[in-house]
């Protein structure tokens, strides 16, 4: 089927009580085999490319670094991946822009091919936000592309994003922002952080959820709500990467018991990345362990040789420029690209799967309606 904009699966998730996970992918294997995996168990699938995604993803290694032209050509690529092998699936399938950060890229992953966008406006005044995100609205509604916003600030690192403490989200500013931009979905803060240090043992503030979706009944608005920062950085996949060289510490995620119970609480959509970073740095690293004859290969030597020396980093777009066409288009050169190919479908069939069934989106796929962007731009017209 066509792929489907986030509203429509968000609706199902709030009837009938489900969790969804929105896994970011970076390379097209990754998007197949996030695809593959939620095949596997009739769940709807949200796949995200992060703006600064989309800049790696149109060939700027140094992603940080992306201008406007690398994500257009980024969102393409990620786009056709995604189109390839998920527009003829039997799931829905979303494909949502993660931390927009401005007007200008929201409107370059729209034209790529993203049926849904986060506009992140959280480090502006209120009133500001409010005006941006109002403004995203008005351009991808009438495409029948639904709008993430976020209020609140979420301490680490992620891409862009950066601030060294969080400020919870006001439930009754959120209602506010709600009624004033028109968003489907507001990512807020509520103890969750951004990239692999979270700090032991963390407790959501499932009460700002709360306080929202009761405020959000009463006034009769639609609004999911939105858990940003939600990897929960599992301790084995740290362990086994250090275990063989890496030099990965303080790393803590957000446990799986209180993520679960967030979404009675209210939370529709869990967003996951630094896992499936973590599980696709761990895959390289033993292949090179297990066939240390690969670690001359002239076609993925480079890597190993960017995991030795950077070994407090797990992020896979540190380590796969050797390999910038396999990622951007899913093309393998011979027998070892294949190897590494086979590392990072691995390690995301492994993180979301597990994540799948947690979250409880297993066999919920028949539950969401499938609409056209077509239909969809009909519809935000009486909503």
């Amino acid at each position: 089927m066509p792929l489907v904009p986030l509203r429509p699966l968000l609706e199902a998730t709030i009837t009938h009580g489900f969790g969804q996970g929105a896994f970011n992918v970076n390379a097209v294997a990754q998007a197949k085999a996030a695809i593959e995996v939620h095949e596997m168990f009739r769940s709807p699938a949200i796949l995200q490319g992060a703006d600064l995604a989309n800049g790696f993803m149109g060939g700027r290694t140094d992603f940080m670094n992306a201008t406007l032209e690398d994500k257009k050509i980024g969102a393409r690529n990620i786009a056709a991946a995604v189109k390839k092998y998920g527009e003829h699936s039997n799931i829905p399938i979303v494909l949502h822009l993660d931390h927009g950060r401005d007007f200008d890229s929201c409107v370059a992953a729209i034209e790529g091919g993203y049926t849904s966008v986060m506009i992140d406006g959280s480090a502006l005044s209120f009133e500001e936000n409010v005006e941006l995100t109002r403004e995203v609205v008005k351009y991808a509604h009438p495409r029948g592309v639904s709008v993430e916003g976020e209020l609140g600030v979420l301490a680490g690192v992620e891409d862009h994003v950066f601030s060294a403490s969080s400020t919870y989200t006001n439930p009754m500013k959120a209602v506010e922002f709600f009624q004033k931009t028109g968003v489907d979905a507001l990512a807020i803060s509520y103890g969750t952080m951004h990239g692999a240090s979270k700090g032991k043992d963390v407790k959501l503030r499932k009460e700002i959820a709360i306080a929202i979706r009761e405020c959000l009944n009463h006034q009769k608005i639609f609004g999911a709500l939105v858990s940003h920062g939600s990897s929960t950085v599992p301790k084995y996949i740290v362990d086994e990467i250090n275990a063989m060289g890496g030099e990965l510490s303080n790393t803590h995620g957000i446990s799986i018991a209180e993520l679960k119970a967030a979404i009675p609480a209210g939370i529709s959509k869990i967003n996951v990345d630094t896992d499936i970073r973590l599980a696709v740095t761990r895959n390289l690293k033993e292949l090179f362990e297990k066939y240390p004859d690969k670690r001359k290969s002239g076609s993925i030597g480079e890597i190993y040789n960017l995991l030795e020396t950077k070994k407090n980093q797990f992020d896979p777009r540190v380590f796969l420029p050797p390999i910038m066409d396999t990622v951007m288009y899913g093309t393998a050169a011979d027998q070892d690209t294949v190897d590494v190919v086979d590392c990072i479908e691995r390690g995301v069939r492994e993180v979301v799967g597990t994540l799948i069934v947690e979250f409880g989106s297993v066999g919920k796929a028949p539950l969401v309606e499938c609409v056209t962007l077509e239909e969809m731009a009909e519809r935000y017209k009486t909503i």
